[in-house]
């Protein structure tokens, strides 16, 4: 028997006998309370031991994770089995959380049931997905079975990976193509289901900057249950392909709001496009195509090569892009019937959720008006316009944070967080976010930032912070007490409490406690 197949087998043993013993100790004590006890104890030996085999796993190998600034760190290592084992094993609560509340708000909003999103990742997704993605998120099943005796399989976990495409891409064009198989869920209505508007984004370089170099900053746009939760730092070193530092979901092998840098220097972000019509079920799923670019891209061209190829129309983004060897920036604007790529050494892209490119916004996004001052998108637009001239020549990485964290409402002209604010704060606001669907009080907004400059990206740094940029505090409970239309959130939404702007690098060691 190989090496390693023997030492499964002695954990395999060692669990074997705790659980006999266990039982045997539970059908000795006879009913009631007592029996109760018994069987609890029984369950958490079972529990223990299993984790103490499973924490032996030469797969695990390498990998590590701790807590720093709100956020956690992981390192993951080696061939994409043991990527995912890692990942699975390491996160399995946060992994086991997180599914728990993404899928509650996946079925709330379509009113599909669960059964829905595993036939589209079985049927639809998983045969276009790259073997070693395949292994890798089999292999976070893998792990999280090891560490929590988890009943997910691996369409739960594919599904759950395409959570930003599937719901408000799939199912409307899905609705359209089976108009019988509307509102399954008995409501007698068919779900207002629209494109999400994620993320105030831009990237300079050249006489806009400070040092003349590429500046990247990021914030994610998103519903507090969800965003709560987008905290994890992944730093990963695959057996194929660069390294990756970026921003990430627990049980996710994208970053999924997409900012990250790989080990050649190329730095990624992206908002998404409002207002966004299509979908392409032959097409593979952008998960693993955001994926598998930062991993493998060495340029923009190679970037933009990825991302169009298998196109499924899914989390259509303006992707922004820098790649620190060459200085140059872009601006590849991703619909599933046009797209477009602007390219420079000296200027800047912004994005907050608007298309510009004229194909996209006639044939991908037929109901935006990019002249409403008025809704979240184009204010923002208009903010970064003003910021970004204003400081041009001046911005680094400390302005970038400044940026994240605005709350200038350019269509009211003044200072006051709310959903026009690149700072998102949606929850203030009575006239929620029309064009996504999001109503008044709609518990979402900027959930974090991140930015990088080309020297630290040259060694694999970069600086983030968790929850609201400005560092405001969202609390669950008074906001549930004012706004009792949410309360389905109530088991799954939680306080949101700032952290600092903290740094992180690829390759840190795990602290020594």
């Amino acid at each position: 028997m190989p090496a390693n197949g023997l030492d499964s087998g002695r954990r395999a043993a060692a669990v074997l006998v705790v659980v006999l013993g266990a039982a045997a100790l539970w059908r000795g004590t006879g009913g009631g309370s007592t029996a109760d006890a018994s069987q609890k104890a029984m369950s958490a030996a079972i529990a223990e031991a299993r984790e103490r085999a499973a924490a032996n796993d030469p797969r695990l190998k390498g990998s590590y994770r701790f807590d720093r600034g709100g956020w956690l760190y992981v390192h993951l290592e080696g061939e994409p089995g043991a990527l995912g084992y890692q990942h699975g094993y390491l996160l399995a609560p946060e992994i086991e959380d997180a599914f728990a509340a993404v899928r509650a708000q996946m079925t709330h909003s379509t009113e599909r049931d669960w059964e829905f999103f595993r036939k589209a990742a079985h049927d639809m997704l998983w045969p276009k997905i790259d073997a070693e993605y395949q292994q890798e998120l089999q292999g976070i099943v893998d792990g999280l079975r090891a560490r929590t005796g988890s009943k997910l399989d691996v369409y739960d976990i594919a599904a759950f990976n395409a959570f930003e495409e599937l719901p408000d891409y799939y199912v409307p064009w899905y609705n359209k193509a089976h108009p019988v198989a509307q509102a399954p869920m008995g409501s007698g209505r068919t779900p207002d289901l629209k494109s999400p508007g994620n993320c105030s984004a831009f990237v300079a370089t050249g006489s806009w900057t400070k040092d003349h170099q590429i500046v990247i900053a990021h914030n994610n746009w998103t519903s507090y249950l969800n965003g709560e939760r987008w905290r994890i730092m992944f730093d990963i070193t695959p057996a194929h392909g660069y390294r990756i530092l970026m921003d990430g979901f627990p049980g996710v092998i994208a970053s999924d709001d997409d900012f990250g840098i790989n080990s050649d220097g190329l730095m990624v972000t992206e908002t998404t496009i409002t207002q966004f019509e299509g979908w392409n079920p032959e097409g593979k799923a952008e998960f693993v195509r955001a994926r598998k670019a930062l991993q493998y891209a060495s340029s923009i061209d190679e970037y933009t090569r990825i991302m169009l190829d298998g196109n499924n129309g899914g989390y259509a983004n303006d992707w922004l892009l820098g790649d620190r060897k060459t200085g140059e920036i872009a601006q590849l604007e991703l619909g599933l019937n046009a797209y477009k790529l602007w390219r420079t050494k000296d200027g800047v892209f912004a994005g907050s959720n608007w298309a510009r490119d004229p194909k996209v916004l006639k044939l991908d996004t037929p109901q935006f008006d990019p002249n409403d001052l008025e809704t979240s998108p184009n204010a923002r637009r208009v903010r970064w316009d003003e910021l970004l001239n204003e400081n041009k020549g001046q911005i680094d990485v400390a302005l970038a944070q400044q940026m994240l964290s605005d709350h200038a409402d350019s269509f009211a002209q003044k200072e006051q967080p709310d959903e026009r604010t690149l700072c998102g704060h949606s929850d203030l606001s009575q006239r929620g976010v029309q064009v996504w669907a999001w109503g008044a009080f709609y518990p979402g907004g900027a959930v974090q930032g991140k930015t990088t400059d080309s020297a630290m990206t040259k060694e694999m740094r970069l600086i983030a912070r968790a929850g609201h940029p400005c560092g405001g505090d969202f609390l669950a409970k008074p906001f549930l007490a004012a706004h009792p239309e949410y309360d389905w959130q109530a088991p799954y939404l939680r306080d949101m409490k700032a952290g600092p702007w903290t740094e992180f690098r690829s390759g840190e060691p795990q602290p020594k406690h």
